[in-house]
């Protein structure tokens, strides 16, 4: 990327961030306002629906019909953001693996904490095999929080005895609300979007007297053993680089077949800036060629962005 794109995304990221000692309904306010104000590419359909009694968005792109399907788990610490306001960046990727994405609406804390969330992603998984899709057609994607529920989906679903999807895709998870990683601090001044201070009232809204050190919380505390394929993308520029890191170092350790990639100077959920970043659009097409390489009967598509 450029030193101008750089400088000119921190600053608009910075203007963005949520002010320290915000409350929930303000920052929820804020992303709806920051998501909603580029409009969704007119060959993107987003249609509500359920999956095992949870609300999911269904995102189509024209010209792209398949058996396939992204699981999609948005972002936003557990306690904001929805299945649609993730319905562009999830086209993104369900555009590079020709496959239709269903966002999963799953309920938000503090009025729904833990585990409420992993309850309605495994119910929305379970639901679609129920529905009779093949576990090898299926992949999830997800991003910050989103990225975290989708190692505790497939962690929980190990355990309850479920086939397991073809592969996974964690843009920037969000993997540790101990928040013990050690980029906490030391990317603390060039993350222009979270900290420590603004993370640590969320993660109480979100674990409610619970552990955060459980695996289902925390996936990198989880045993990731038998887990499928997975790609893992952070940027430099974030505090929540260590989790990636963290996170693929476990994998690995289990015998899970796991792609780090770090792109340097980039921030949280860098992706979501395609529009902006040159980098974006690569990282993009690096994990859609991965998630296709293990759908099957499939090739990744180089879409027009």
């Amino acid at each position: 990327m450029s030193a101008e794109q750089q400088e000119r995304l921190d600053a608009i990221l910075r203007r963005s961030a949520f002010p320290v000692g915000s409350d929930v309904n303000e920052q929820r306010q804020q992303l709806r306002a920051l998501l909603s104000a580029q409009p969704l590419p007119a060959e993107v359909t987003v249609t509500e629906a359920a999956l095992g009694g949870v609300k999911t968005a269904e995102i189509t792109v024209d010209g792209v019909e398949s058996r396939h399907v992204v699981l999609y788990f948005h972002g936003g610490v557990y306690v904001m953001g929805d299945a649609f306001l993730a319905a562009d960046l999830a086209s993104q990727v369900g555009r590079r693996t020709n496959a239709k994405v269903i966002s999963v609406d799953y309920r938000l804390a503090p009025e729904h904490p833990y585990p409420a969330a992993v309850d309605d992603a495994f119910a929305a998984y379970k639901a679609l095999l129920d529905d009779g899709v093949d576990p090898s057609d299926i992949v999830f994607a997800g991003e910050s929080a989103g990225g975290g529920l989708s190692v505790a989906t497939l962690v929980n679903a190990r355990d309850h005895g479920l086939p397991l999807p073809a592969a996974a895709y964690l843009m920037s998870p969000y993997a540790d609300l101990t928040l013990a990683g050690t980029t906490m601090e030391t990317r603390a001044g060039a993350d222009p979007l979270l900290s420590r201070e603004l993370l640590q009232p969320r993660v109480t809204d979100y674990v409610s007297g619970q552990d955060a050190a459980l695996g289902l919380i925390s996936p990198v505390f989880a045993d990731l053993s038998g887990l499928p394929p997975l790609i893992i993308q952070a940027g430099t520029h974030e505090v929540l680089l260590d989790d990636a890191l963290r996170l693929a170092q476990q994998a690995a350790i289990a015998d899970v077949e796991v792609s780090l990639d770090i792109t340097p100077g980039a921030p949280h959920v860098f992706q979501a800036y395609y529009p902006l970043l040159d980098e974006a659009t690569p990282a993009l097409d690096r994990a859609g060629q991965f998630l296709s390489a293990h759908l099957t009967g499939t090739t990744a598509r180089s879409p027009q962005t």
